[in-house]
């Protein structure tokens, strides 16, 4: 049996709390925001800059060439936006040498209140096993989960399910994803997509994001100070993540 005998410690956030994460961040966001993210690395975008608000989005656009925004208020695209936050939307474009800004609700305001991390990362589960790999690459003491789901009464449970996958990707031999992608369809998202209550989240988006480890790149962080964007980090090969020295 493979184990990468990691002595780490894991924690878990909600947005709320996000302030609070440290060590190494894991911000989640199953549905959709590091979903789109990851299907928008994979058009071959640069850079992805995650923000707060729709005002720093266009103003950063105005002094960023070949930029594009993209991202939701309330789940629904801002009409100055170039994209809504839609994976299936953003997996048709061709987005070579284009950088992106993008603003959610959830995800980026995860990124952008995670000020005690020593990194950061983004995830979901199109991205978990190059996630779980590259954390066992790094090796750190303790991973943080920002659980960007749970607010405004959503148990974030859809994100939550892909942190533990990931730390049970780390833990021991690679598990079954099923039980930890059929928690999306039972969290409170889940449901108030079954009962029609989030009409911008159409059925090609939940697909895609169930879509598990079909990117073997994780979502790191980079830049400085206003300028933090995500970037597409080198390819990881999970189980070679396993081989302990």
């Amino acid at each position: 049996m493979l184990t990468c005998k990691i002595m780490t410690k894991f924690l878990y956030y909600p947005l709320h709390k996000a302030h609070l994460a440290r060590g190494t961040v894991v911000v989640i966001d199953v549905i959709r925001a590091f979903t789109t993210a990851a299907y928008a690395f994979n058009a071959s975008a640069s850079q992805i800059f995650p923000v707060s608000t729709v005002e720093e989005a266009i103003a950063l656009k105005k002094n960023l060439p070949n930029s594009l925004t993209m991202g939701e208020v309330d789940g629904f695209r801002p009409p100055e936006f170039d994209f809504g936050n839609s994976p299936a939307v953003i997996s048709r474009q061709n987005l070579q040498g284009k950088s992106l800004i993008q603003r959610t609700s959830a995800g980026t305001q995860g990124i952008t209140r995670a000020s005690a991390a020593d990194r950061v990362l983004a995830a979901s589960f199109v991205v978990a096993s190059a996630t779980a790999a590259y954390l066992m690459i790094m090796k750190p003491e303790i991973v943080s989960f920002i659980i960007t789901g749970e607010y405004k009464g959503r148990d974030g449970d859809e994100d939550c399910a892909c942190a533990d996958y990931i730390q049970a990707l780390m833990d021991d031999d690679p598990p079954d994803p099923a039980p930890f992608t059929r928690r999306v369809m039972t969290s409170t998202v889940g449901l108030g997509f079954k009962n029609g209550d989030y009409p911008y989240i159409s059925e090609e988006d939940l697909r895609l994001s169930l879509a598990v480890n079909c990117f073997n790149f994780p979502m790191i962080l980079s830049g400085q100070s206003s300028y933090l964007f995500l970037e597409k980090g080198k390819e990881v090969n999970f189980r070679r993540a396993f081989i302990v020295d």
